[in-house]
């Protein structure tokens, strides 16, 4: 018996069903089976086409989606159903990850009925767009449990496909599930089950196809949807949590078709009278309407006042409208008066005295320009330095930093005169290269995803990237920083155009190798690393096919297992440095430190004895260390395959791989961590991408691109085997 059912149904929606069983061909699973309940001689054809080991049951054109699901069900094996329709996707790895987790559920010996997930949308225009079910999913964690217990589960996005259901449980339920609304279906097999379970991955693509191409909708179509909530809601009689959820939902989708679809008046007046009775009769005890709009909308639809709604959709409509021409012409007129001035101050001559910085989209001093800005202010004080840095950020500046906020007059006078522009992303497009200007790319990381041009081949990480502007931003590089020959080779491949490299290593690395036993112990004092406490840094990476940071791991447990004497730094990625952290309540608990919005990082590193990470360019930075790094990479196929990669980390990687949870655990339990088979990939991968950083970094690009001396005249590379790192915490503390 198979662990995994992988049940693909429906007809050959658009061609798409031949995309969906190539993925699934590429990639077979010992302990899964696919099952192709195929609707009409297209889909049928195509499944008798791929893998002989895929079981094709052939049915009549127009045969529903309940009853090709029914049929594929009937002749799978497996212990676990995944329900898959023939338009939709499986991101690489997906059955993989859906097989083990479901074993490891299995293997508790309590039952679990269902197995929820996350998935991507990809539209006729888009592609694989994170959902926001991540912070639902993480708030879980990796225990089963009742969903009276996680109620908010309900509000995942109703798909069959981003949820997997045991195969006993099915059977047991069958005609309940039996309809061709699969939001419906979705959420009844969640209401009857009697334990659910996590797993905070993307394992689903769900396809949306373009309305135009399908049969357009009836009025009976939008009152399925109050049906829908009908059938739903009593199965939440006595059930305060989930019945609050539910009528939550409901509220929130009767309004939104109304407000938001062109009904015919005879539809919408009756829409509008059975959405109000529904919302009468379902609406719980002592509940509470939203504030403002939302909650006016509500009162509204629950009084019956058509009139009323449609009166006051037309105040909002008027009063958004206007506020909308407001704040254009102020932009427009802002916009103008801005232009002219930076066009004035482009005739000033340039000032070879001052120099501008900025850091990660204005984030303030960070990374390689606060590396190259501090040896500036040392070897060539003359030069004024200036950064860019937003509104939000300028309060956290260390005392006495001269800046300008974007937008501003002061910003773009700056700008226009300075002679150096130092950056670790791009200045604005509206910046004019000067000629006598010299702009200097430093980076912000070793390439290990694909970047610049070669996101072409990548649509869900570029997301609708301008690379003709790309290429404008590019050309007025005068130099570009490097850490190494691989970073050289892949900012040429992927940055083509007329730049210097200057392959002098990270000015941001230097502090690996200049920084003293004093200093590790200061770091540590400052994050509240008790002296003999063993510091483990876990610093995931961005991932495009999520919407929002949440934990790979269930932190709560992975610090138990790492014991009392270790500490655990979480750092989530700065994409999502606006969002409310889910670390709040472990950070509560003491088991964890979260260093989200700690700078800079390099003091992290400094203080950490190991770092646990995935995909993050953290890696190639700590290895300078010489400290241990273990990768945990459980969804490495779909991030190499949706964000592209440039080499196998699985092949090269820096020491130890985890590809679950358990096995991460078990590599520090065992000491593996840091054994001798760690350091020995650990040392190739320092030979290969440690390369010219060695502690003067900083010195050679200051020395090169402000004071002009020629490469010959700089300070060499010192070679790997001759550097010696900053002492670890142990040593530190000897």
């Amino acid at each position: 018996m198979p662990q995994l059912s992988v049940i693909v149904y429906g007809p050959n929606a658009q061609g798409h069903l031949t995309e969906l069983l190539d993925a699934l061909e590429a990639r077979p699973l010992p302990d899964a089976e696919v099952v192709v309940a195929a609707v009409g001689d297209w889909a049928r054809e195509t499944a008798e086409g791929h893998a002989p080991e895929t079981v094709v049951v052939p049915l009549p054109e127009g045969t529903g989606d309940a009853a090709a699901r029914a049929a594929g069900a009937a002749r799978a094996s497996g212990r676990w159903l995944h329900f898959v329709h023939a338009k939709d996707g499986l991101p690489a790895g997906a059955p993989r990850l859906i097989s083990e987790r479901t074993a490891e559920l299995d293997a508790t010996g309590t039952p679990v009925d269902v197995l929820l997930f996350d998935h991507t949308t990809t539209t006729w225009q888009t592609a694989a767009s994170p959902s926001r079910d991540g912070r639902f999913l993480a708030a879980v964690g990796r225990e089963s449990l009742p969903l009276d217990e996680a109620a908010d589960l309900l509000r995942l996005t109703p798909l069959l496909g981003n949820r997997a259901l045991r195969a006993a449980y099915w059977r047991a339920h069958e005609p309940r599930f039996t309809t061709e609304d699969e939001p419906h279906a979705a959420q009844t097999a969640l209401l009857h089950a009697d334990r659910v379970a996590c797993l905070n991955q993307v394992a689903y693509d769900n396809r949306e196809l373009r309305p135009e191409s399908l049969p357009p909708l009836v009025p009976e179509d939008r009152f399925a949807l109050i049906e829908r909530y009908e059938s739903l809601l009593p199965l939440t009689r006595d059930r305060r949590a989930p019945r609050a959820v539910l009528y939550d939902l409901m509220m929130r989708d009767l309004v939104r078709t109304f407000a938001g679809e062109n009904l015919p008046d005879a539809v919408a007046r009756e829409f509008f009278r059975r959405a109000s009775l529904a919302a009468v009769r379902w609406r719980p005890e002592r509940h509470e309407r939203p504030a403002g709009v939302e909650g006016v909308r509500h009162a509204l639809l629950e009084e019956g006042a058509y009139t009323k709604y449609r009166a006051f959709q037309a105040a909002n409509r008027a009063r958004r409208a206007a506020k909308k021409t407001v704040r254009t012409r102020k932009r427009q007129v802002g916009a103008k008066l801005r232009d002219q001035q930076y066009h004035r101050a482009l005739n000033r001559p340039v000032d070879p005295g001052l120099a501008v910085f900025a850091a990660y989209w204005e984030r303030g001093v960070a990374c390689n320009p606060a590396a190259i800005a501090a040896k500036l202010a040392e070897l060539a004080p003359h030069i004024h330095r200036v950064w860019v840095v937003s509104k939000e950020n300028a309060a956290l500046l260390p005392p006495g930093t001269d800046h300008v906020v974007p937008g501003t007059r002061r910003y773009w006078e700056t700008l226009a005169t300075a002679k150096y522009l130092v950056n670790n992303v791009n200045f604005p497009n509206a910046v004019v290269k000067r000629p006598d200007a010299v702009h200097l790319q430093t980076h912000h990381g070793t390439p290990l995803k694909r970047m610049g041009l070669d996101q072409m081949e990548h649509p869900a990480a570029a997301k609708g990237l301008d690379f003709a502007a790309l290429l404008g931003r590019i050309d007025k590089w005068d130099y570009s920083v490097s850490a190494n020959s691989h970073s050289t080779r892949m900012w040429e491949r992927a940055y083509p155009a007329r730049y210097t490299s200057l392959d002098h290593g990270y000015p941001r690395n230097d502090v690996f190798y200049t920084a003293t036993a004093a200093d590790v112990r200061a770091a540590r004092a400052r994050l509240g690393i008790a002296p003999g406490k063993t510091a483990v840094l876990y610093a995931p990476t961005h991932r495009d096919y999520e919407a929002g940071f949440t934990p790979r791991l269930d932190l709560a447990a992975f610090a138990d297992r790492l014991g009392e004497d270790t500490v655990l730094l979480v750092r989530a990625h700065y994409f999502y440095g606006g969002a409310a952290s889910p670390l709040t309540g472990l950070r509560r608990s003491g088991r964890i430190i979260d260093v989200s919005s700690y700078d800079p990082v390099e003091e992290l590193c400094l203080a950490a004895d190991a770092l646990v990470t995935d995909y993050s360019s953290i890696m190639f930075d700590y290895a300078n260390l010489n400290r241990p790094i273990v990768v945990y990479a459980d969804d490495w196929e779909t991030y190499r395959t949706t964000r592209g990669v440039y080499f196998d980390l699985m092949a090269e990687h820096p020491g130890q791989v985890a590809r679950t949870q358990e096995e991460l655990a078990e590599i520090f339990a065992s000491g593996a961590w840091r054994d001798e088979s760690a350091a020995k990939a650990r040392a190739a991968f320092r030979r290969r991408f440690c390369e010219y950083d060695d502690g003067r970094a900083a010195e050679r690009v200051v020395r090169r691109v402000f004071l002009g001396e020629p490469e010959e005249a700089l300070p060499p590379v010192i070679p790997l085997e001759e550097r010696t790192p900053a002492p670890t915490p142990e040593e530190a503390s000897a």
